[in-house]
């Protein structure tokens, strides 16, 4: 090898194509970050506005992320690895969290790491395991207890009876309600556009839920049934209407009451399951599942079954004749005895008609 020639010429005497593709390539610094950490609190303040929207979810989520930056006394960090998320779910346990409510609050974190790994914030995700849930106890009101803490709300805001009315006949959310405008009620008919799933339904209104759309008001007209109350001040109304009626001790008569009462009239009253899921919204059927146990009258078919005695069996030799007993022997005789007496007469015997190759008898 001409070593003077590759010192003179380096490598592009040699290897003329591939030093001409070496110069063309070009590179580019620019896309290259820099690593940095940051901890949750600023990742929040960052990207909330992008990923919730304005209401009492985004409150609760402020929460939840607030007490996760708190445990991780705000540490920063560029890679959030799965030990981290494992001390964090043990500490939120040892607080007292229930497993539903330490879910909650993952879904909330994994949702913001997300955002902050794919706008390349962190490099790396750990695997988030949903906790399992146990089935509790879903409260609903009776006929009796409606009556009573409809009429104490109808006493304080007739707006406010209106609206219970419509939430309980439609088992929709208070927000989805309260971002009703007149446009969404056609007929008989009312469709959510906001909901907490992303997924529009309509649902038929029953008479009384199309009586509470039908308002009467001075001046300008409002943009929608229920606009002229705000959460706060539904939810101050019916807790002073829940206090006076005698359920001031049950934590479980908030408003999202009505939409659990909805659901439970409908699985007790026949409907399907995946009926029901349509009208609530849900978007899985596990959440509907939740009121499964309410179809008391699917399985009484099963009592029936279970309560009739089996019909009893017929005898084996009535059934099915056992081919060794007399009866063919004796027509096999009979057959012979009526042969021999033809033939004393005279007559000629039977004979068996052959069947030639198109289906003819033979002469």
């Amino acid at each position: 090898m001409d070593t003077n020639r590759i010192q003179e010429g380096g490598t592009s005497g040699l290897f003329p194509d591939f030093a001409a593709h070496v110069s063309n390539i070009k590179y580019q610094y620019g896309a290259v970050r820099e690593v940095k950490s940051y901890g949750i609190g600023e990742i929040f303040a960052t990207y909330k506005d992008v990923l919730w929207e304005e209401g009492r979810h985004k409150y609760n989520v402020s929460s939840f992320i607030g007490e996760i930056d708190e445990i991780l006394l705000g540490e920063e960090f560029s890679a959030f690895d799965q030990s981290t998320l494992d001390g964090l779910t043990a500490t939120l346990r040892q607080r007292g969290n229930s497993n539903a409510t330490i879910n909650r609050k993952m879904a909330a974190l994994s949702k913001l790491l997300r955002k902050a790994y794919k706008m390349g914030d962190i490099h790396s995700l750990p695997e988030f395991r949903r906790q399992k849930e146990r089935a509790g106890r879903i409260r609903f009101l009776d006929r009796e207890e409606e009556t009573r803490l409809f009429a104490s709300i109808r006493s304080r805001s007739e707006d406010a009876y209106r609206l219970s009315v419509f939430l309980v006949d439609t088992g929709c959310r208070l927000g989805e309600a309260l971002g009703l405008i007149w446009n969404d009620i056609q007929e008989h008919r009312v469709s959510f556009w906001i909901t907490k799933s992303g997924r529009s339904r309509t649902i038929p209104l029953t008479a009384r839920a199309k009586e509470t759309t039908r308002i009467s008001f001075e001046g300008r007209r409002p943009k929608g049934p229920f606009t002229r109350l705000s959460q706060p001040q539904f939810r101050a109304i019916w807790n002073e209407a829940k206090n006076e009626v005698g359920l001031a001790t049950d934590d479980q008569v908030v408003p999202h009451i009505l939409r659990h009462t909805c659901a439970s009239r409908l699985v007790q009253g026949g409907i399907d399951i995946r009926r029901v899921q349509m009208w609530l919204g849900h978007q899985t059927l596990q959440m509907t599942m939740r009121y499964a146990h309410l179809a008391t009258h699917d399985l009484d078919g099963c009592v029936t079954v279970l309560e009739t005695p089996p019909a009893p069996r017929e005898p084996l030799a009535a059934s099915c004749p056992d081919a060794s007993s007399p009866a063919p022997q004796k027509a096999r005789a009979s057959s012979k005895r009526d042969s021999a007496a033809a033939k004393e007469a005279g007559e000629p015997a039977k004979a068996k008609a052959t069947t030639g190759k198109k289906g003819r008898a033979a002469p």
